[in-house]
């Protein structure tokens, strides 16, 4: 059976060691060499940067988030053993973890590393699908050739590289298509390296929970217990229309995803077309506070991606789910384009008042989209309010001083709801 090294690049047969180097870290499938779509996911990317740029919280739990009012953006490892989730408030967090570090996110040195990240990636195929700062897609199909070296092989040396050149981990699901390398990569994390092979796909899926499914959601999960589904051997029982009648688009998808059946191709042009940010809160809320506090760090990080990736948005966008799970979305048209947090920010409160009466909620989102190159952004200035010139400028200011001295060398009020 063909197996490789993870530690220095060795092909080797079925082996528990690598004769080369002794690393337990050896991979081992009867498809290793055969298939060439990956999934690469960063681990704790936020919280890995972090702690390669200061030593000394190596083995330290880490949370990178808000105040004690906010909630956690993500988590390191240790903090998760602990009990610490994505979008837990801080406070909670804080009571499962109370020497936990809390560190406010610094956007523009993640953006940085994912860059370099990236850049590693197109040098092993042009075909590369980026899904965030920290995750994208390959289709490394013929590249064998150039390379003088399997997929696999060539994956493997991207972690390694990763971890040797820039001080951050990922994790590594190969298969056939998007779907399952995507599946792949979040089953042996922090480093992991996972496939899932042709051969095996019926059997990997059988007893496997229908909320692997990338997209399933409460609100999706929820339909889909009270039709009896739960896992892909129930969905296995649905012919093609009676999915399609009961849940449309999604029932289409779904019955050939629980075939492991996925024709998406990765795309290496597919033009951005929107930056959001949302969180689901641990506990349904209808604080007004709260909510503006939210509001505003999520202005904040839609507009620092943007800034990252030199783009700007026309319309804005405010995502609310309450309690039942009712979607509100609600978004308006900008005169121009922007990137300025602070417009996001009053633009999208304008648009919670709209409709903030109806809570509680359990999720809040915020977006940019109709994108556009960044020099055509703020353009015009807004006429009915006469400061926001004066605003932006002195947010650019801000942005300067961060640069230089940290994301805590200038915070608002605000950000501490």
């Amino acid at each position: 059976m063909p197996g490789i090294c993870r530690d220095c690049l060795t092909l080797l047969a079925e082996e528990r060691r690598c004769p080369s180097c002794g690393s337990p870290r050896v991979k081992t499938h009867p498809e290793l060499f055969d298939l060439s779509i990956a999934h690469m996911d960063c681990d704790a990317f936020y919280a890995s940067v972090e702690k390669r740029d200061n030593p000394e919280l190596a083995d330290k739990p880490v949370i990178i988030g808000g105040g004690k009012r906010g909630v956690v953006s993500t988590a390191c490892y240790v903090a998760r053993i602990r009990g610490v989730r994505s979008a837990m408030p801080m406070f909670k967090a804080l009571q499962v973890c109370p020497d936990a570090v809390v560190i406010k996110p610094r956007m523009s040195a993640y953006a940085e590393v994912s860059r370099e990240i990236r850049k590693m990636m197109d040098e092993l195929t042009p075909i590369v699908e980026p899904l965030s700062l920290d995750e994208a897609f390959l289709d490394l199909s013929g590249t064998e050739r150039l390379h003088g070296a399997p997929p696999a092989v060539m994956l493997a040396r991207l972690v390694k590289r990763m971890k040797e050149e820039l001080g951050v981990t990922g994790s590594i699901g190969l298969s056939h298509n998007k779907f399952l390398a995507k599946v792949a990569s979040d089953l042996d994390k922090p480093r992991g390296f996972s496939i899932i092979g042709k051969a095996e796909t019926a059997d990997f899926l059988h007893d496997k929970p229908v909320r692997l499914i990338w997209g399933i959601g409460p609100a999706a999960q929820e339909s889909l217990d009270r039709a009896g589904i739960r896992t892909f051997s129930d969905l296995l029982r649905w012919d093609q229309e009676a999915l399609t009648a009961r849940f449309g688009s999604m029932g289409y998808r779904l019955w050939h995803l629980a075939r492991g059946q996925d024709k998406r191709r990765v795309s290496a042009h597919e033009p951005m077309k929107s930056i959001s940010n949302e969180t689901t809160f641990f506990e349904d809320t209808a604080s007004i506070e709260i909510l503006d506090g939210h509001i505003w760090r999520m202005s904040e990080k839609v507009a620092d991606r943007a800034k990252a990736k030199g783009l700007a948005g026309r319309v804005v966008t405010l995502k609310l789910k309450q309690a039942n799970h009712k979607l509100i979305t609600r978004r308006v048209s900008l005169r121009d384009p922007t990137q300025i947090a602070d417009r996001i920010y009053r633009t999208a409160r304008g648009l919670f008042d709209q409709v903030g009466d109806q809570g509680p909620y359990r999720l809040l989102g915020c977006g940019l989209s109709d994108l556009c190159p960044e020099d055509q952004a703020d353009i015009s200035g807004d006429l009915l309010d006469p400061g926001a010139a004066r605003r932006s400028q002195a947010e650019r200011a801000t942005d300067e001083i961060r640069k230089r001295f940290g994301t805590d060398a200038i915070v608002k009020g605000r950000a501490l709801r």
